[in-house]
């Protein structure tokens, strides 16, 4: 199971919102989401998490490309949504990605295992093994916010949402959407 939450940054301090990612199929559409959240094209944070296995941050400021941070790169690598993130990270090969996504589920029901057998038809094994276990992206993506690399590296998957948002401020904005 996912959780998804937006923290966007305003004058008056952090809006936070709990999101749903049934629509989400590309890094592109989670960008897009964020930047719907934004108010005067001000700081996006996206945070998503699969259970207790992995966490990512995807900060998004205006139009500038997303700046992505991932707990554990060979878990995401092993779920659907996870896998987006870290083929962007790793910059696998973009013109795979329309036919990557038919073969991926994305209704959030994964349990962040590799199957079984590989049948070859689809690379989410490869991904996998392709994603270094252990954080990977932008570990500086929160640091001008007062999060450093080493306190981002050290969160837990399943604590780390919730102590960003306290760092951040957002901590009682966060809970409205809990």
């Amino acid at each position: 199971m996912y959780f998804a939450a937006l923290l966007a940054r305003t004058e008056d301090g952090w809006e936070a919102s709990d999101t749903e990612l049934d629509d989400v199929e590309t890094l592109s559409d989670l960008t897009e989401l964020a930047r719907e959240a934004s108010v005067d094209e001000d700081t996006v944070v996206v945070y998503m998490e699969q259970e207790d296995a992995w966490f990512a941050i995807v900060r998004v400021e205006g139009e500038d490309d997303p700046r992505i941070y991932v707990s554990d790169g060979a878990a995401a690598a092993r779920s659907s949504y996870g896998e987006i993130l870290t083929k962007e990270i790793l910059g696998t090969d973009r013109d795979d990605d329309a036919d990557d996504l038919d073969a991926l589920d994305l209704d959030g029901t994964e349990d962040g295992e590799p199957e079984a057998e590989d049948d070859g038809d689809d690379d989410g094994g490869a991904a996998a093994d392709a994603a270094p276990s252990g954080p990977v992206g932008d570990r500086l993506v929160l640091d001008d916010l007062g999060v450093s690399e080493r306190a981002l590296r050290s969160l837990e998957p399943g604590e780390a949402l919730n102590e960003i948002a306290d760092v951040l401020g957002a901590a009682e904005v966060l809970e409205t959407v809990r």
